[in-house]
């Protein structure tokens, strides 16, 4: 069962110009994002973009248990959420996805399911914020849900009146059996819906890039899938489903699309997968890359018996900070050398977060000129290793980083 099917256009010039110096060219000609000039969305209400002036940061059911979700289990991860120190490292939302629903009644009003949450939604949602957390929810633009739940196609007022009423403060909204409606439109429906109940709602768009969000979803949400769904892996080859796409996959489709992202807007590749099943390196590299792309920060793991390594990547105030940085610019791909890259992105104050990946299966030495950063030469700079949390030795010219396999060496300016 999947909420977000992946689907791209394939064979754009971007991917051919890419082939002629990038070995994943042929993957992005396959699956890059294509501009196009979408549907204008009806006169909008005006959005509050300062509810998500940095990416929000969370936790959501799907990634580990799907539909397998229930009151229980909701309460006990905001319960982890603030044992473990996640909420101290600035995660705020604990987020219902797909399966909470149950039917309309009488008046057309959702209900959830009365054997999951026979408690009521509305004592849910006071129990998360009892913990001083965010609660956010799930529905869908169609007729059904991905799960064939009862979806807010033709009933946005009515479900944003019944989110408000309850106490929710995010909605993760799906395109899943939508035959006949226009993304633009329809999310624009939801959002003035949402506006209306006058309750600050965080809006995600979840349309998995399929009509290019990037450029008419500013105003219309918070935030919007740039791709299908991310699975637990490193590339495509290796997912458990055709459908899904790997941490590496889903990072190729967000170069280019820096430009749409900042402050009150924002690019999303998807939930994270750290802790459910990758190495550790490739947690770290994958937490890291979220974090230079400006990403939400959406953990979707068990946060009730996870690792201490998987709590030390996913609580790194070190790299939070890069993702929470205020200046809210998405980094930018610098170079691509075929397995390693060099990522770059400008942080508030004058500073630089640099991101040196390696994607191959041995461990590589990569370096960066001046020259290359556009900085003056000779210019002596003082790096921070976030991960190590080491300053490192002042460098001129060129700074050199010796990266593990499928790893991630990530540096900030002093």
């Amino acid at each position: 069962m999947t909420r977000c099917v992946a689907f791209q256009i394939s064979a754009t010039l971007i991917g051919i110009v890419l082939s002629t110096w990038s070995p994943h060219a042929a993957l992005l000609a396959q699956t890059a994002p294509r501009p196009s000039t979408p549907a204008t969305p009806p006169p909008a209400r005006p959005l509050d973009l300062s509810l998500a002036r940095t990416p929000p940061m969370g936790w959501n059911s799907w990634n580990k248990f799907g539909c397998d979700i229930n009151e229980r289990l909701i309460r006990e991860v905001a319960d982890a959420m603030v044992v473990t120190g996640l909420k101290d490292a600035g995660y705020q939302y604990v987020n219902l996805d797909d399966c909470w629903h149950g039917k309309r009644d009488a008046d057309g009003l959702i209900q959830p399911d009365p054997e999951r949450f026979p408690g009521g939604l509305a004592a849910l949602a006071d129990y998360v914020h009892g913990k001083g957390l965010k609660i956010g929810i799930y529905s869908d633009a169609g007729t059904m849900t991905c799960a064939k739940r009862p979806g807010s196609g033709d009933f946005e007022e009515k479900d944003a009146t019944q989110y408000a009423r309850w106490g929710f403060d995010y909605l993760k909204y799906d395109w899943c059996n939508t035959e006949g409606r226009e993304a633009p439109a329809s999310y624009a429906r939801m959002r003035d819906a949402l506006v209306a109940t006058g309750r600050p709602i965080v809006f995600s768009i979840c349309e998995w890039g399929s009509h290019d969000p990037w450029l008419w979803a500013k105003g219309v949400g918070h935030l919007w899938r740039t791709t299908g769904d991310i699975g637990i892996c490193w590339e495509k080859g290796a997912c458990k489903e055709d459908w899904e796409l790997g941490v590496m996959n889903i990072l190729d489709l967000q170069v280019g699309l820096e430009r749409y992202s900042g402050p009150g807007h924002w690019n999303d590749p998807d939930m994270l997968q750290v802790g459910n099943g990758l190495k550790e390196s490739e947690d770290r590299a994958h937490f890291s890359m979220w974090a230079m792309l400006a990403a939400p920060l959406l953990a979707g793991n068990d946060l009730r018996s996870m690792s201490d390594a998987t709590r030390a990547i996913l609580t790194n105030r070190e790299v939070i900070a890069i993702d929470q940085d205020p200046l809210g610019e998405q980094a930018h791909k610098l170079r691509d050398d075929g397995n390693e890259e060099v990522w770059i992105r400008r942080l508030q104050g004058g500073r630089h977060a640099i991101a040196f990946l390696n994607r191959g299966a041995g461990p590589v030495r990569v370096s960066v000129t001046w020259k290359e950063l556009g900085w003056e030469p000779a210019r002596n700079v003082t790096f921070r290793d976030v991960w190590k949390h080491t300053d490192l030795a002042p460098v001129t010219d060129v700074f050199t980083a010796h990266v593990a396999p499928h790893d991630v060496v990530l540096v900030v300016t002093k």
